[in-house]
């Protein structure tokens, strides 16, 4: 067998050339294609047998979409007729393991899927008297496309990584001691509330507990991704816990125990929380700046690192999870007929009436010029559809005011998707999208669901 060139790029031409040219490569072309789906079915059999491939091969949706793309790949592995045309097999390949990285398939299972179709291959070709050349020539195109994928992957997670460190790194509102004292003020509300109850009726049920609170979402969601590696966010988080299962229903009026005992732990209990909550803030150094300067919404750049954790979370708590995807109106005749300044305060008085009616748990972005993506964690769609017919509202009834020109007021079409389980975040982004296509294209001031 020939030995692989170090550069991907070009082995895969080389074999591209070489291949088309003789009867070997038409044979196998041949054979992929009468074989494309048992094929597809031994390598999703095998793979379904690993209890880590079924983590990202369960949903239906994924199963459907990637057998079918599996197929198509198969099928495109000795279709290239020319050698002008190897240079997009190889961005196909890159494209794919870009696909691996963001849905966060480990490069190990993608191998060991390719080892799987390379051994039927093989017993397929057993008996053809060309069949070593035959599988040579498969088995070269495979490690070649592998190869691509691989580096794509690499480089896709690395950039992932590089972005979620920087995620942890910056200030959700670029002053820790502000946004320390509004969880503080929070986790005390929180506090003096289920004290009334327990005092007022001695009642407290599931959905006051603190991890249901806006202090708890804010924990597992704003403070789960930027204090990740902390071990006082394990502590609190088991604190949490401990208070909502044992100290709470010890509290309940028929738990026959000493009140006043299980109210003072219950206090303790609290001060812990709050006392993990201020070291996790201590601890935070310099931070980058992560927002739009204009608009104070986060910097897109740290969307695909919070969108696929959300989605890794919903997953796997098999929780809630919606986006909505906002676009002003006629936006460029606002600063065509009053000018940059008047667009600018449009755009500010957008990311303010979206911040005003979503929770400090929810996550806005400064998607694009006149665009706005906010991800709202445990929000089925209807909640999320009243969400964005809030801000729909809010938006229309604003009074703007920029330069010195007389008040005016704009619109904007809004967007909204719920993720229903698949891995890929562009997915649900792609759902939104439409949405907000279709309620652009519907008469613009409105909220479409995707």
């Amino acid at each position: 067998m020939p030995m692989p060139t170090s550069n991907p790029a070009a082995f895969a031409a080389r074999l591209g050339g070489e291949g088309h040219k003789g009867a070997a490569a038409a044979a196998v072309r041949a054979l992929l294609n009468a074989h494309a789906d048992s094929l597809v079915k031994a390598f999703y059999d095998t793979l379904l047998d690993d209890p880590e491939a079924k983590a990202f091969l369960h949903h239906s949706i994924v199963q459907e979409r990637l057998s079918r793309s599996l197929h198509d790949w198969l099928l495109d592995l000795l279709d290239t007729t020319e050698d002008a045309n190897d240079a997009a097999f190889v961005a196909r390949q890159i494209k794919i393991g870009e696909v691996h990285a963001r849905i966060k398939i480990p490069v190990h299972l993608v191998m060991a899927g390719a080892s799987v179709l390379k051994a039927r291959l093989a017993d397929l070709l057993e008996s053809e008297a060309d069949g070593f050349r035959q599988f040579r020539l498969i088995d070269e195109r495979i490690d070649a496309a592998i190869r691509l994928m691989s580096q794509s992957y690499v480089k896709g997670t690395m950039n992932r990584a590089r972005l979620d460190e920087a995620y942890r790194l910056f200030s959700l509102d670029q002053d820790v001691n502000l946004e320390r004292e509004s969880q503080r003020a929070s986790l005390m509300e929180w506090g003096q509330k289920t004290l009334f109850r327990i005092l007022g009726n001695g009642a407290v049920d599931g959905r006051e507990a603190m991890a249901n609170s806006p202090f708890g979402l804010w924990i597992r969601h704003r403070a789960g991704f930027l204090f990740e590696t902390s071990p006082h966010l394990a502590a609190l988080n088991q604190a949490m816990a401990r208070i909502d299962g044992e100290l709470l229903p010890r509290l309940e009026p028929d738990s026959g125990g000493d009140r006043a005992e299980a109210l003072k732990a219950l206090q303790a209990a609290v001060e812990e929380v709050a006392y993990l909550l201020n070291e996790m803030f201590q601890v935070l150094g310099d931070m980058e700046n992560g927002r739009d300067p204009l608009t104070r919404a986060l910097n897109r750049r740290f969307l695909p690192s919070i969108l696929s954790r959300e989605i890794g979370f919903a997953n796997a708590n098999k929780s809630a999870l919606s986006v909505m995807l906002i676009d002003v109106d006629h936006f460029k005749s606002v600063n065509d007929t009053r000018g940059h300044q008047a667009g600018d305060e449009v755009l500010r008085q957008v990311a303010e009436a979206i911040t005003e009616n979503v929770r400090p748990s929810d996550f806005v972005f400064r998607y694009g010029g006149e665009e706005f993506l906010v991800v709202l964690v445990e929000t089925r769609m209807d909640q999320a559809m009243a969400i964005a017919e809030r801000v729909r509202a809010a938006l229309q009834g604003r009074e703007i005011k920029a330069g010195g020109l007389e008040t005016f007021s704009v619109t904007a079409s809004i967007g909204v998707a719920e993720h229903g389980g698949h891995p890929d975040e562009n997915y649900l982004i792609k759902a939104a999208d439409e949405a907000l296509y279709r309620a652009k294209q519907t008469g613009r001031n409105r909220v479409e669901r995707g």
